[in-house]
């Protein structure tokens, strides 16, 4: 079969690898990027899968906090194009959303849909006539509430694709707002290593196992020293993405959870926010994509026709 240049990029990417190891391993899994870069790690030639950078659809991410500083919101709005996403009209609308979610404390696109806006429209209303005047499909995709005992510090890439919440107990604003820093920075997946999902701690022993195996300084040693060299690995790979763990983007001396506990605070949650994350990208066909997106959206529109096409 065909490996397109793009492939290999989007593994290359994934892995950290080089060219022509992506072209073999997509060769030897006909195409299929997951079972390639799974391959790849077994066999010790990529260091970790950065899953999180394939992302397709375009569109802001924008937070509102409260006065009082303990409640959050983080919403995230789609378009087709990032001409559009970068509109006035596009970028107001997403805040407006943003704030009504807020203020009602909503907890979910779904939610979010049926507040009113200052205007008197309900969010679902407005989006629609921002259909109709940008010729573009757009859609309130996820919208999270995050609440704090002491304060919620907040960060917003520049670009407004990637924001974070952080929920703490004790400390101060400089450390709310450098742990949600470190969240969008470094991508944590859960707070702390128990919080590890049982499928990936499984999958990760199994990939250690097969590097193990798959090195031949191995071969001699007695099963109990593989045994430690497998859960070291495991528990490397658990740490990763577990945010207590992280060194300190800002210091890497320190971990978060050092950093934290110096600071005599707590992590009480997070959430991080990137545009279109979870969204694979079909290369060639990215107005299908968004579609497929938007679809919930507009079974919604009450049988008023198909999307507006572009001219």
């Amino acid at each position: 079969m065909t490996i397109t240049a793009e492939a290999v990029k989007q593994l290359r990417e994934r892995t950290g690898a080089g060219m022509m190891e992506c072209k073999k391993a997509l060769v030897e899994s006909n195409g299929d990027l997951d079972a390639a870069a799974e391959n790849m790690r077994k066999a010790g030639l990529a260091k970790a899968d950065k899953k999180a950078s394939r992302v397709a659809a375009e569109g802001v991410v924008f937070v509102e906090k409260s006065a009082d500083g303990k409640t959050g919101v983080l919403v995230e709005v789609n378009s087709e194009t990032d001409f559009v996403a970068r509109g006035d009209d596009f970028r107001g609308f997403a805040e407006a959303v943003a704030r009504a979610a807020l203020a009602a404390g909503a907890t979910s696109a779904e939610a979010a849909n049926n507040l009113k806006l200052s205007s008197g429209e309900t969010v679902d209303e407005k989006r629609r006539a921002l259909i109709a005047k940008l010729g573009e499909n757009l859609t309130v995709r996820r919208v999270t509430l995050v609440k704090a005992p002491t304060m919620v510090g907040s960060y917003v890439h520049t670009d407004n694709k990637k924001a974070a919440l952080v929920a703490v107990e004790g400390g101060d604003a400089d450390l709310a707002r450098d742990l949600a820093m470190q969240v969008v920075a470094a991508s944590p997946r859960y707070l702390t290593p128990a919080d590890a999902p049982a499928e990936m701690v499984s999958k990760e022993r199994e990939i250690a196992t097969d590097q193990v195996k798959n090195e031949p300084a191995n071969a001699k040693k007695p099963p109990e020293i593989l045994a430690k060299i497998i859960d070291g690995k495991v528990r490397k790979a658990v740490d990763e993405f577990a945010l207590v763990s992280q060194a300190f983007v800002k210091d890497s001396t320190l971990t978060i959870d050092k950093l934290v506990k110096n600071a005599k605070a707590a992590i009480k949650s997070f959430e991080r926010y990137e545009v279109g994350a979870g969204i694979e990208k079909k290369q060639g066909d990215f107005a299908a994509e968004v579609m497929e997106q938007v679809k919930a959206a507009q079974k919604k529109d009450d049988g008023k026709g198909d999307p507006p096409t572009k001219h």
